[in-house]
């Protein structure tokens, strides 16, 4: 166990060393890493999630996998966009879950209740969204992750460039390249 700080010193600590004091099993350390970055991964949680029923939950799970996992981090002074990762996994497999949920509701519902259009429409609008799911899972995964944060989850340039450690311009490049597939895929449904 390390040797404690004072509080004020510990406020006034970098990231490195309140991430090295934390793996070491120091709560308190980790508590100011929590409040430094707590609005932030609450911000960037609202984005992907869309709603704020659920980001509490996500950014608890974060601060618990944050925990247990911070003895691994590798450069204790990329903390923040450790951080930044973890609460947008945990928000992304949020979505998966509700959209796997949503997908499984919407055909029960097809099934159990009478289609609004014709059973030709209803057909075409599944085959629609499948082929649309097949388009997106074929793109290579930066592109993949790419589309998917700035369609679904909203996310500008600038966080797509933060959260992929990638260049703004590269970002700009991956997105051109997914939409042109995708399109390309599509075509036949236009």
């Amino acid at each position: 166990m390390v040797a404690p700080l004072t509080r004020s010193h510990l406020s006034s600590a970098d990231d490195r060393t309140l991430a090295g004091r934390a793996a070491d099993g120091d709560i308190g350390a980790f508590e100011v890493l929590i409040r430094r970055y707590g609005p932030l991964l609450r911000t960037y949680a609202s984005r992907v999630l869309g709603s704020t029923d659920e980001i509490d939950d996500v950014v608890q799970e974060t601060y618990i996998a944050a925990w247990r996992e911070l003895p691994a981090l590798e450069d204790n002074s990329k903390v923040k966009g450790w951080l930044i990762r973890i609460v947008t996994n945990k928000s992304l497999d949020r979505v998966r879950a509700r959209a796997r949920l949503d997908h499984a509701l919407l055909n029960d519902q097809l099934m159990a209740a009478p289609a609004h259009g014709s059973p030709e429409q209803v057909v075409e609008t599944q085959s629609r969204d499948e082929a649309l799911s097949r388009a997106v899972e074929s793109l290579p995964e930066n592109q993949r992750r790419c589309w998917v944060l700035r369609e679904l989850a909203q996310y500008s340039y600038e966080d797509l460039a933060v959260e992929l450690e990638l260049p703004v311009s590269t970002v700009r490049g991956l997105l051109a390249r997914a939409r042109k597939t995708l399109i390309g895929q599509l075509e036949v449904w236009r």
